[in-house]
């Protein structure tokens, strides 16, 4: 944020939760793309598409981000394990 949020109008805080907003919803795209790009590989080099290690690492990994950025770390490991899922049920439509 560039100015100290007290002094800040309602409308310039709205519009920064927009901008916030519209950059989560393109890092989602972004993790998609290269998560349709890992099932692609996978299923090239014959892998099976689930690897709960990898999971795992991905809730470890969301788990140490939110403390660092003193965030719930149940509401960051639901949320991945939401992408997880998506990305999952995408996989398994495209086969």
């Amino acid at each position: 944020m560039s100015s100290n949020p007290e002094e800040m109008s309602l409308d310039e805080l709205r519009e920064e939760i927009r901008t916030i907003d519209r950059e989560i919803v393109e890092k989602i795209a972004q993790r998609t793309y290269v998560a349709d790009t890992i099932a692609q590989v996978k299923a090239e080099q014959g892998l099976p598409t689930t690897d709960e290690s990898q999971e795992q690492a991905v809730m470890d990994r969301a788990g140490e981000n939110a403390e660092r950025f003193d965030v719930d770390a149940n509401l960051v490991k639901a949320t991945f394990r939401l992408l997880i899922e998506l990305n999952k049920v995408e996989q398994r439509e495209s086969r």
